[in-house]
């Protein structure tokens, strides 16, 4: 496939700029839920605490909370849950609770699966573990994959189940770039493990989970309707910045970061589908629809942008609202999470919301 850089061209003209261990019950403080009609969207949830990541069941949302809780908003009630966890969570800068995924059979079992990050022997690490909802709160059942390279950037931190049914999670380089191309090194990679934290016989390198390599910092993970697998990540910052990429993911590809950006090219390591060029999306959730258009949530870039895997049309559906952490699909309608209470944006009073478009 030709690589192209439309993607840049159009954003050039479109981007403005570019548990913890907790037990006790936590006060609200003032998340409020319940439908808000708005000219472009309804509000669904608002005074959000620097949230990551969505996941739905039912008429419940459930939302990951970057120091480590998780809100469960069902209608007009909403709740801060507490997550009990061996290890508390970490949150400096852009590490802490980070991805969160409901088991495929939620509705029967009560599991889930979290990505947070954590200390050891004053080393930043990440870690995937298993949990449990009881009794209004969330608990660790077990660990199923720790010491995964962190740092308080380049955490990734996305979690999500392929059509394969295996458990599949984006980590980040760790602001260590040559460990994205260590394939002895669990950063910088798309990982891909069993329910129960096994390494899937098929998997392209022998006893090992990593899927995918040469990434920086991967935080969205999608598939399209024929199974194909996609990832965005943040390009550099700095001179050059920007640089921020789709990806067609392949089984032990190898994608170039950071001997490689844009248009570059190197033996052995694959382009991407797409690039901003020198202009800022900062990537982060992602979803597709069921015509194979891309649906992606920009932090920096402040947009939901949706284009097609073909180069064909990359458009704008929402701004204005600040930075964008996560978008996804649920019954028939686009949800996307604002994320300005993070540190690096500008909140207003009642962010950060959950957002309701149609679609």
């Amino acid at each position: 496939m030709q690589r192209v850089m439309l993607l840049g061209l159009l954003l050039s003209l479109l981007l403005s700029s570019c548990g913890s261990s907790k037990s006790t019950v936590v006060p609200e403080e003032g998340i409020t839920s319940g439908i808000e009609e708005n000219r472009d969207y309804e509000v669904a949830a608002s005074r959000l605490n620097s949230p990551w990541a969505m996941e739905f069941s039912g008429e419940s949302t459930y939302v990951s909370e970057r120091d480590g809780y998780i809100v469960k908003i069902n209608g007009s009630e909403t709740t801060r849950q507490t997550v009990n966890l061996n290890r508390p969570v970490s949150q400096l800068s852009e590490s802490g609770f980070l991805g969160f995924v409901l088991s495929p059979d939620f509705k029967n079992s009560n599991l889930a699966y979290a990505y947070h990050s954590y200390q050891e022997a004053g080393a930043m690490m990440n870690r995937i573990v298993k949990l449990e909802e009881r009794d209004g709160e969330w608990h660790e059942i077990e660990a199923l994959l720790e010491g995964i390279p962190g740092n308080i950037v380049h955490d990734g931190g996305r979690l999500a189940f392929g059509p394969d049914g295996m458990l599949y999670a984006t980590t980040g380089d760790a602001g260590q770039g040559e460990l994205a191309q260590d394939l002895n090194s669990l950063a910088g990679k798309i990982l891909r493990l069993t329910p129960t934290g096994a390494v899937p016989e098929d998997n392209p390198f022998p006893d090992s989970y990593v899927y995918s390599y040469g990434h920086r910092n991967p935080q969205g993970l999608g598939w399209d309707q024929t199974g194909r697998m996609f990832s965005v990540e943040h390009g550099p910052s700095g001179e050059p910045g920007g640089h921020d990429e789709l990806n067609l993911i392949e089984p032990g590809g190898n994608y170039g970061w950071p001997n490689m950006i844009g248009d570059e090219t190197e033996e052995g390591m694959k382009p991407p589908l797409y690039h901003t060029g020198d202009n800022t999306l900062a990537p982060s959730g992602m979803a597709i629809d069921e015509e194979g258009y891309i649906i992606v949530a920009g932090l920096a870039g402040e947009k939901l942008v949706r284009l097609t895997p073909e180069g064909e049309k990359a458009e704008v559906l929402l701004e204005g609202e600040g930075r964008i952490r996560d978008v996804r699909f649920y019954n028939g309608r686009l949800y996307v999470i604002t994320n300005n209470t993070d540190g690096r944006g500008t909140p207003r009073e009642e962010d950060d919301r959950l957002l309701k478009l149609k679609y």
